[in-house]
C-alpha cells in the first residue's frame, strides 16, 4: 500500500472519485440527447480560459471555467434559437477555441510543463482546496439531478413534450450545460482538456450494454467511471505512465469488456 503514504495520491483519488461520479451522471443525460460532442468542445473551450488564465496570470482552473460556462450558453442559446445542427455548432467551437488557445497560448509563452498538465492531466496538480471545491460543486450537482430527475428524463428523451407539458425545458437545458461546463473546468487538471470528454462519454455507453433501466444505467456508469479513475491512477503511479491517459484507456477497456458481454450474452 505504498501508493497511499504519499498525500497527493489520495487528494487525486479523492478528486478523481467526485469527478468520475460528476462525469458519468451529466454524460448519462448528454449522451440520451445525443449531444456527446457538448463535453469535447466544452473541453477545449476550457482550454482557452486555461490559456486566457496564463496570459493574465490569474487562476486557470476559474478562467476555464468561466470561458467553458458562458460557451456553453452561447452553444445552448445557438442550438434553441437558430436551428443550427448541435454537431455543426459544436464542430465550430472545437476547432475556434483551439486555434484561439494555440494564439494566445504563443503570446503568454507558456508551451511549458504546466500547459501539458493541462492538456493530459497530472495527479501532482490537485491541492487540498481543489478538493474542497470539488466537493462543494458535487454535492449541489447531484442535488440538482436528484431534484429535477424525472424532468431530466423527460427533456432529455422528448424535449418537445417536455416542454407542452409545462415543464422549463429551456431553464434545466442551461443548467444542465452549464453544470457538464463547470464539471470539466474542474477536471482538467487531472484528466487533461483532451480526455475529459471520454471519462464523461465511455462510462456511460459502456453502462448502456447492459441494457437495463435508466436508473440502473446511471448506476453502472458511475461505477464504471469511479473505477476507471481508481484501477487507471493506481497503474499510472506504479508504471509511471500520464494519469489521464491511463484512466481514460481503463475506461476504454471496461467498454471494451461490456460490449464483449453483450455479443455473448453474459448479462
Amino acid at each position: 500500500m505504498e501508493i497511499f503514504e504519499y498525500s497527493f495520491m489520495i487528494k487525486a483519488f479523492l478528486a478523481g472519485s467526485i469527478i468520475a461520479v460528476l462525469a458519468s451522471s451529466l454524460g448519462l443525460f448528454v449522451v440520451v440527447r445525443r449531444y456527446s460532442m457538448l463535453s469535447d468542445s466544452l473541453a477545449h473551450i476550457s482550454l482557452l480560459g486555461v490559456a486566457l488564465g496564463f496570459l493574465f496570470s490569474i487562476s486557470t482552473t476559474w478562467s476555464a471555467i468561466v470561458i467553458a460556462v458562458l460557451a456553453s450558453w452561447v452553444i445552448e442559446y445557438l442550438r434553441r434559437n437558430h436551428n443550427i445542427y448541435s454537431d455543426s455548432i459544436l464542430s465550430i467551437f472545437l476547432s475556434g477555441s483551439l486555434a484561439l488557445a494555440i494564439i494566445v497560448v504563443s503570446l503568454s509563452d507558456a508551451f511549458n510543463a504546466s500547459l501539458f498538465d493541462y492538456l493530459f492531466g497530472s495527479i501532482v496538480a490537485v491541492s487540498e482546496e481543489d478538493i474542497w471545491v470539488i466537493f462543494g460543486f458535487g454535492t449541489l450537482s447531484i442535488l440538482f439531478i436528484a431534484n429535477y430527475y424525472q424532468k431530466l428524463i423527460f427533456t432529455a428523451f422528448d424535449e418537445e413534450a417536455a416542454e407542452a407539458s409545462g415543464i422549463h425545458t429551456e431553464r434545466l437545458n442551461y443548467l444542465l450545460v452549464s453544470l457538464v461546463a463547470v464539471t470539466i473546468g474542474l477536471s482538467i487538471k487531472i484528466v487533461g482538456a483532451l480526455l475529459i470528454g471520454a471519462l464523461m462519454i465511455i462510462p456511460v455507453i459502456a453502462a448502456m450494454q447492459f441494457r437495463k433501466s435508466f436508473f440502473i444505467t446511471g448506476l453502472l456508469a458511475v461505477v464504471i467511471s469511479v473505477s476507471s479513475v481508481i484501477i487507471g491512477l493506481t497503474l499510472s503511479f506504479y508504471a509511471s505512465l500520464p494519469s489521464g491517459a491511463t484512466i481514460v484507456v481503463v475506461a476504454l477497456l471496461l467498454f471494451l469488456i461490456s460490449l464483449a458481454s453483450k455479443i455473448l450474452n453474459f448479462f
